[in-house]
């Protein structure tokens, strides 16, 4: 049995520095890939777009910059708010997101609830199938 986190919110998607568009999002973590969480992103298609990438990466990214490549994550204020910038990266294209930090925090607070930082490998039964193998 595992545990699900979701959050339902509306992210921003920058188009240029005076511009902005609404897109609702669902934020996603499951006990039973502990090391992930995944963002879908309920754009103006038959088919949401989902990315995921490692919970860390947020975390860290609610406090300094981090990331490189195809997902960068970092906070700063936006009219006297605190937001989360996500950018990413892919073959159809990038994206730059402005999160409520907020929002993010309180929910990445309960998925650290669930599976706490450092316990991830106990969710997946690593360490006893590393201890079996060893013992055979």
């Amino acid at each position: 049995m595992y545990s699900v986190v979701e959050r339902e919110l509306e992210l921003r998607l920058i188009l240029s520095p005076e511009r902005s568009i609404p897109v609702p999002a669902r934020l996603s973590f499951r006990s039973d890939d502990p090391y992930a969480v995944r963002i879908s992103f309920h754009i103006t298609s038959d088919a949401p777009v989902h990315w995921t990438f490692a919970r860390e990466l947020l975390v860290e990214g609610v406090f300094r910059p981090c990331g490189y490549g195809d997902v960068r994550v970092w906070p700063t204020k936006v009219e006297g708010r605190s937001v989360v910038l996500m950018a990413l990266s892919s073959p159809d294209g990038d994206a730059l997101l402005q999160a409520p930090a907020a929002q993010v925090s309180a929910w990445l607070e309960r998925t650290l609830r669930v599976v706490p930082p450092g316990t991830e490998g106990e969710q997946l039964g690593i360490d006893d199938a590393l201890d079996q193998l060893l013992a055979q």
